[in-house]
């Protein structure tokens, strides 16, 4: 089996905001690098799930998406918790209206880094799944 240009391109834009995320990270833009986190996981995830499952879930619930996985996939229960939390980045980090009113001053570097921990992590394992399809 081969993997499909679609998840290929998923994966690539996983990696691109990945970069994005440390490169934020590193100069204390703490609420883009937990969104690119955020986006680097919810790709990442999506690759897999339109490779193993040749469908797109439309949905940025990191959790959600997970659980379409969890058959290939294991996180602890503490990395599931932290997939929890960064889940709420897509909204959280850039609208004052969401909970958080100064998202560009409210997050921290110990958000930021446990996130970018987490999304390194998620995207090395789907990268490995991934390329065992590639024969």
């Amino acid at each position: 089996m081969v993997i499909r240009r679609e998840v290929r391109n998923w994966l690539i834009e996983a990696e691109m905001d990945l970069k994005r995320c440390e490169w934020s990270l590193n100069i204390s833009d703490y609420a883009l690098s937990c969104y690119l986190a955020q986006q680097c996981i919810e790709k990442s995830f999506k690759a897999l799930i339109i490779q193993v499952k040749h469908e797109l879930p439309r949905t940025h619930d990191l959790t959600r998406l997970y659980r379409e996985l969890q058959e290939l996939i294991h996180l602890s229960p503490y990395e599931l918790s932290e997939l929890s939390n960064i889940s709420q980045y897509y909204v959280t980090t850039h609208y004052p209206n969401a909970g958080i009113e100064i998202p560009s001053q409210s997050f921290t570097e110990v958000q930021a880094r446990r996130a970018y921990e987490l999304a390194s992590k998620v995207f090395r394992i789907i990268k490995e799944i991934i390329g065992k399809y590639d024969c």
